[in-house]
Parts: structure tokens; sequence; C-alpha cells
């Protein structure tokens, strides 16, 4: 498999590997919220991969062969068939190299980071379908639809900051999954959506995400007007 490095996003956040001698494919293209997920725990682990720049909207997209779904990203691996969904690659990554351990192994911890996990990505979600409808033509946009996911991004935020109150870290004492999945829409919105205050309503939340976009992972894998590209995810 001929392998396509991404000339920016590989360049800057490509890492020493100590997980053995699979090779990673990243097969996606910033700035989707969930493949900069997979990518900053890629960072996080210290994991040593390549990116495949694609998306579904791209003419001679490749992502149908390795997703059935057609949706980005995808973890292309050497002998395997490739893994599809942030979730289930997250999970991946985190068990081919023990340490950091992103992935708490005790029941209660796992759950509860994997709800965090369940409500950044279900905000990301709602943030990607407002882009995609205003995307379409004025007078096929439903700004009842988009309204509809405004309050979804509204409530979650809401939920984030209650569930942090004034900690640290999402879960114990330690990054963790929830904490960078938890980032990651909270950047997003902040780069697409910037007319969504939510900052001045949670302060502390807000000090939170700053504080996880200052991580080399999150400095790696931060949006700019270079990335934007046509698919909203």
């Amino acid at each position: 498999m001929k392998i396509e490095k991404s000339q920016a996003l590989g360049r800057d956040i490509r890492r020493q590997s100590n997980a053995g001698d699979v090779m990673l494919t990243l097969a996606g293209q910033l700035p989707s919220p969930f493949v900069r997920k997979v990518c900053v725990v890629l960072a996080e682990k210290n994991i040593d991969f390549q990116m495949r720049v694609d998306g579904p909207s791209r003419p001679d997209t490749r992502i149908p062969e390795y997703n059935p779904l057609g949706k980005i990203p995808v973890l292309l691996l050497d002998e395997s068939k490739p893994i599809f969904d942030s979730r289930v690659i997250v999970e991946y990554v985190d068990g081919i190299k023990p340490e950091p351990r992103l992935i708490p192994d005790g029941f209660a911890e796992r759950i509860h980071v994997r709800r965090w996990e369940a409500l950044a990505d279900g905000t990301c979600d709602a943030a990607v379908a407002i882009i995609a409808e205003n995307r379409r033509a004025e007078n096929e946009r439903s700004p009842s639809f988009i309204l509809k996911q405004v309050g979804k991004i509204e409530r979650a935020i809401a939920e984030m900051a209650h569930s942090l109150g004034d900690s640290r870290y999402c879960n114990g004492s330690a990054i963790s999954l929830a904490d960078l999945a938890a980032g990651v829409p909270l950047a997003y919105i902040d780069y697409r959506m910037p007319e969504l205050s939510w900052r001045s309503e949670h302060a502390s939340l807000a000090r939170f995400a700053d504080v996880l976009q200052e991580r080399p992972s999150f400095q790696r894998t931060r949006n700019d007007p270079s990335r934007l590209a046509p698919d909203p995810a």
C-alpha cells in the first residue's frame, strides 16, 4: 500500500513509537474534529503514524473502500482490516501502548471517561451538522434544524461545565481521554462558530479548554485557515 503523508500535519505530529512494528496510517483530514481527536490521542501516546489526507467529498476519495459508512477517520493497518469510528480507533490506540493510559481499566472510571467522550462527540456531531447545513444554498437551509443543533451544543457545554466544576481534570488527578475528547469540540466551536459565546457563561470550562490548547498534542493539531477542507467531517 502506498502511504501518502500530509505535508503539514504529518510533519508536525509524527512521533517515535514504542508500539511495536505495526505501521499506522490515518485516513482523514482536518479540521474534522473526529480526525483531530485521534491525532491528539496518537500524539499523547507518542505513537508514530502517517497521515493520508482524504475525505468523502474528494473526487478521488478512497474512504468508502475503507469504511462502508463513508466517514472519517479511518485507521489503516498493515495486515488487518481498517478500523473506523474515532471511538474505536482511540481505544485501539490506547491499547497498543500501555503508557500513558488514557482510558482507565476500572469499570466505574472507564464509564465516566467514556461518558465524557460521548458528550464531546455528540457536541462535534451537532457542530459539524451546522457547518454542513450552512453550506447548502441559502434557500435550502433549515433555520429550525440549525437552532436544534445549537441547542444540543449549548446543553452539552453546560453539562461539561457542571461535571467539571472547578476540577483540573475530567477524571481523577491526571489527563485522560475525557479531557482530550472534551477539548476538541470546544476548540472546534471557537474556530468554526465564534458567535456561540460559551466562554462568558462558563469561565472554569474556558480555563480548562485554554490549558488543553497549550498541550503539545493540541498545538500540533490546531486548526488554521490553511487546513480548511471541503468536508466538515
